[in-house]
């Protein structure tokens, strides 16, 4: 069976080969970057790991063998659902490897940017040492932060921000008013959200209906001096609406490990801003948490090639209508 990966940014695949190295396997490693690179190494795959190379509707029906495609990390942006399910091609990712490392990496932005660490450091080392020219700062625990969305990442970020004291408010259409309140969160509508948060933290994975939600209406709602934080993806936040915010005060400052297209442009105008604390999608990383996500996408061809179980993280369960595997029997290779 041919397990193709049609990109990666690691230094080696040892994660990857060690779960992988079965007799009946062969592994070919890719550098993929568009479409026709993809189909020429996968079309007669049996099975694809991908990160960020297009698995658009072309390629998938292209696939002659393709029993499932494993994405790394949470998101799925990069594949063709819709096309995947009718070509009964199952898609899995890795939901719930980084939950601690992105809560703590939004926690972070959020201090410096409530704090001003990143722009008062910038002050003290271009010569000046001035309280004043940080001000205003205000009170954690006087302050409601709103989440947009509430999956296991927020979740876990609530903890960690009521901790401090902060109130929390919480928009996500998927959640009941018995989650939230186990969270002592309080649900609301992303208007409310938008009205009523002294700072707003974005965790919605990327689809068709989260493309821009928080755009030029979203920004004209929110009281003036807000910040925003975005861990999760950068199309999310209308790129044009939030600069056009920042720019008119009504923003005072963001925190963003995600941005529209990626790598930055070298004009891009947030690298001249003092107020844009910007990191480079790095927010789920750890030592700890890229084992684990990479262990983790390989498992998931494992558990339909070498099992015939749905992979654990099965993404598209409409694709069981298309083809009937075991249901997934959880075992030590998921501990981690």
């Amino acid at each position: 069976m041919k397990v193709v990966i049609t990109d990666h940014e690691y230094k080696d695949l040892r994660f990857e080969d060690k779960i992988l190295d079965h007799e009946d396997i062969e592994v070919i490693k890719m550098q993929c970057k568009t479409e026709d690179e993809v189909i020429e190494a996968c079309h007669d795959a049996d099975a694809i790991m991908n990160l960020y190379a297009p698995i658009s509707r072309r390629v998938i029906e292209n696939l002659k063998n393709c029993k499932v495609i494993t994405r790394y990390g949470v998101g799925v942006d990069t594949i063709d659902l819709d096309a995947a399910t009718e070509h009964g091609i199952c898609i899995g990712n890795v939901p719930d490897y980084g939950v601690d490392e992105v809560s703590d990496h939004a926690l972070a932005l959020i201090l410096s940017l409530l704090r001003k660490i990143t722009t008062s450091n910038q002050i003290v080392k271009n010569g000046t040492w001035d309280v004043n020219l940080s001000k205003p700062i205000r009170r954690l625990n006087k302050l409601t932060i709103g989440l947009v969305g509430f999956g296991n990442i927020p979740r876990r970020l609530a903890m960690k921000v009521q901790a401090l004291g902060l109130n929390v408010i919480v928009s996500d259409p998927f959640v009941s008013e018995d989650i939230a309140k186990e969270s002592n969160v309080t649900l609301v509508s992303l208007e409310e959200l938008c009205e009523s948060s002294d700072l707003i933290s974005v965790h919605v994975p990327l689809t068709a209906s989260t493309k821009g939600m928080i755009g030029k209406e979203q920004f004209g709602m929110m009281k003036k001096g807000v910040y925003l934080v975005n861990t999760a993806r950068g199309p999310v936040v209308d790129e044009d609406a939030l600069l056009e915010a920042i720019e008119s005060g009504v923003v005072a400052g963001a925190g963003l490990d995600v941005i529209e297209t990626e790598p930055i442009n070298p004009d891009h105008p947030f690298l001249k801003m003092e107020n844009v604390t910007l990191t480079p999608h790095m927010a789920g990383y750890s030592e700890e948490s890229a084992e684990e996500m990479r262990s983790k996408t390989a498992l998931g061809i494992t558990d339909v090639l070498l099992r015939g179980e749905y992979p654990k993280y099965l993404v598209n369960k409409g694709v069981k209508e298309k083809v009937e595997l075991k249901p997934f029997v959880m075992d030590e290779r998921y501990q981690f």
